[in-house]
């Protein structure tokens, strides 16, 4: 049988306007109409109607970059770890999702891949994986932060023709140092086989990011961390991002990452359609305080915050898609349109998904959230199915 949901009297955001009082319907996971509220909402047949009471109606967030979250971690390679995962940030608002992986031996990034591409041949009853982001292994080792040095290697085109020819479509990402020997040649290649490349863990200078984009590097991993900085006399990695267009910026919107101050810099100086909202969780995120491992690599988590037990560089986080939009709306200062537009319809752009998701639209799958006026999550749907706000 069909199933109607119809959401009415709801601030609704739109890419172009929020509905002050609005209404949603769609049918069978599909969204039919997004419009202003009329009376007969209320008392349409056969649908489940649900007052929003002034809430916001948002579309499902999309995280590019995320590796774990409730003790578990994609590098785990395994579909239990895959389903906690899925499961604790869909109930977070996330509703399509990039396994992150973490720099580490070419036969567990296999592992990780096969793993994914079988995971997403059946159906996903949380959040929905869309493809894979490969965070290394070919960084700088002077910017390594929490990537484990020993599995560190020079970029090798040979593994991502394998990888792509095995599973075609499955990688999304693959974030790089573009000034190692080799950058330029990979990027050029994941860039005509439609795999995003970013800069990553990298000392590379201006003029490096300049000859990256040039061969098609077209984004920037968790803007400011483990990069070059930005100096009036020398504008390093981040002023290639902040400059140029052509590379769309992830941030980290939890306040220890990146100072709201530099996130309202990058708001300026980036266009609406290229900076994205990410977590970069880890396997912490929704855990007490305590020592994890990281890719083999031991991170101390107090107050939320997670360092390297070694050296104490930040080390993911345990931050969550609508912990970063709430942040950007209130530390940062953006309208509740504009960060949705981060955290969802920007990464959906990024990854070529924005036909189906990314914004209510008709026709559109219907990945949404139904949240207080405080921005508190009350209900969560991917693919028209209910996903149960998270509780521990």
């Amino acid at each position: 049988m069909s199933r109607t949901v119809i959401v009415t009297n709801a601030k609704i955001v739109t890419e172009t306007q929020v509905i002050e009082n609005g209404t949603i319907v769609w049918t069978d996971g599909v969204i039919e109409s997004v419009r202003p509220s009329a009376p007969s909402d209320a008392s349409t047949t056969g649908a489940e109607v649900i007052d929003a009471k002034g809430g916001w109606v948002l579309p499902g967030f999309v995280d590019v970059h995320v590796h774990g979250g409730y003790g578990a971690d994609f590098m785990d390679a395994e579909a239990e770890s895959i389903d906690t995962i899925t499961r604790f940030h869909g109930g977070h608002g996330t509703t399509s999702i990039v396994a992150t992986t973490l720099t580490g031996p070419k036969d567990r990034l296999s592992d990780v891949l096969a793993v994914v591409n079988e995971y997403r041949s059946k159906d996903m009853p949380y959040a929905q994986v869309v493809g894979v982001h490969l965070e290394g292994p070919f960084i700088n080792v002077k910017y390594k932060g929490a990537q484990n040095p020993a599995y560190i290697v020079p970029p090798q085109k040979a593994w991502l023709e394998e990888w792509h020819a095995a599973y075609p479509g499955l990688i999304k990402q693959l974030s790089l140092a573009p000034e190692t020997e080799g950058a330029l040649e990979l990027i050029a290649w994941l860039r005509a086989n439609g795999i995003n490349a970013a800069a990553a863990h990298t000392d590379a200078t201006y003029d490096q990011i300049m000859a990256a984009a040039d061969a098609g590097l077209n984004q920037s991993v968790h803007t400011f961390n483990a990069m070059t900085g930005l100096h009036h006399r020398n504008p390093g990695t981040v002023g290639a991002v902040l400059t140029d267009d052509r590379i769309s910026a992830e941030v980290i919107a939890d306040g220890h990452h990146v100072h709201p101050a530099c996130i309202r810099l990058l708001t300026k100086a980036k266009t609406n359609d290229n900076l994205m909202l990410i977590t970069d969780a880890m396997s912490a995120a929704g855990l007490e305080d305590g020592t994890y491992d990281l890719g083999g690599l031991a991170v101390n988590v107090k107050d939320g915050v997670a360092t390297l037990k070694e050296g104490n560089s930040l080390a993911g986080s345990t931050l969550t898609m609508i912990g970063a939009l709430r942040f950007a709306v209130e530390q940062v200062g953006v309208s509740v349109q504009q960060a949705s537009r981060y955290a969802s319809g920007n990464p959906a752009r990024q990854l070529g998904l924005f036909d189906r998701t990314g914004s209510l639209e008709a026709g559109k799958q219907a990945d949404v959230l139904l949240a207080s006026p405080e921005l508190e999550l009350q209900r969560i749907w991917a693919k028209g199915n209910e996903i149960e706000p998270f509780r521990a």
